[in-house]
């Protein structure tokens, strides 16, 4: 088997170790802190007027690394010049014992425990790594200035091809002023596509809107691939637009992109396993965002079967192999 051969930086980040970075910060007079492992803050302290606090977050699956090698050279290019860093920053490498093993989870979806009530599911290893992430989340944003901005951007890639390759699940409510930021900054970064989900299925994104009223969004940036070996010429846009939230370039959130703007979604009805007789009505080469007209059948499970209940709906993150009890997709609507 040849092996991959990755920058340093990349292979720190992927192996969730800071070190490197966190001492060119400190060097540079920022507070640095660690309050776990994969999980760094930065923040500037009283020298300057913090617009953000900022909470970046890759490899909450194991198995989307694209976003893991984008953020490293971010990083590692921000720290040449780190007077740069223009707000309070949080980053964190969600399940780097998923990464480490090239798998989506170790025991189960980390994306699924941002609850305080887990169930069956309170023993697993990501329970754990959930605590950890929540705590830190909690300590970094109740340190913000009173008058500062709360984003999360947790950064994915999806299972399945998509007839919309980049698109963000947005959880409600944002304020409309912080939606039009968001659509600016989403129109910036090149995503097709943004979907308003009212429920949280146990998220990182959604547990932070939820808890402390930041503009979150969860992106997702293409499809998965092995950690080394992504096309990074398709993150260029994201990578570019995240550097200028970095350094405080207003214009990323103020000025949309001229025809970029994201199309609109909104959950119409998730699809929840209620059994092992659960069955998807299409197969595993579906993409995201296909289209199904009123009254088709989306799965079936036992007694229960799922229906398209509008003109069209879209199918996106299909998905019949998770637990019992968990989301197996979304339906939405488009409304722009």
């Amino acid at each position: 088997m040849t092996q991959i051969t990755m920058p340093e930086t990349v292979r720190a980040l992927a192996e969730a170790d800071f070190s490197a970075v966190a001492q060119r910060f400190a060097a540079a007079g920022f507070a640095v802190n660690l309050p776990a492992p994969g999980i760094l803050q930065i923040g500037s302290g009283t020298q300057r007027v913090k617009p953000m606090s900022l909470l970046l977050s890759v490899g909450v699956h194991g198995d989307e690394t694209g976003p893991i090698e984008m953020l490293a050279h971010l990083l590692a290019a921000l720290a040449e010049s780190p007077q740069q860093l223009a707000l309070d920053l949080m980053v964190v490498v969600g399940n780097p014992a998923a990464i480490a093993q090239g798998r989506r989870f170790i025991d189960a979806d980390l994306n699924r425990l941002f609850l305080a009530e887990r169930g069956e599911l309170a023993s697993v290893a990501e329970a754990a790594r959930a605590d950890a992430i929540m705590q830190a989340s909690a300590a970094f944003f109740a340190g913000a200035d009173a008058n500062a901005q709360k984003w999360h951007l947790d950064l994915h890639t999806a299972i399945r091809r998509s007839h919309y390759p980049t698109f963000a699940i947005v959880p409600e409510p944002i304020a409309d002023a912080d939606r039009q930021a968001l659509t600016h900054f989403l129109g910036h970064a090149a995503i097709e596509a943004m979907v308003i989900s009212p429920k949280s299925a146990g998220t990182y994104t959604a547990w932070t809107a939820r808890q402390f009223g930041t503009v979150s969004a969860t992106l997702e940036l293409g499809q998965v691939g092995t950690l080394g070996n992504n096309d990074l010429s398709l993150f260029i846009q994201p990578k570019a637009a995240l550097d200028a939230l970095l350094r405080a370039d207003v214009q990323v959130l103020s000025e949309p992109v001229a025809g970029s703007l994201p199309h609109g979604f909104r959950v119409a009805q998730e699809i929840v396993k209620l059994s092992d007789d659960f069955r998807m009505a299409f197969d595993r080469s579906t993409q995201n965002f296909t289209a199904l007209q009123q009254g088709a059948v989306i799965a079936s499970d036992g007694a229960t079967v799922y229906r398209v209940q509008h003109a069209e709906e879209f199918v996106v993150f299909p998905n019949p192999d998770v637990r019992i009890g968990f989301r197996a997709g979304l339906m939405v609507v488009r409304e722009s």
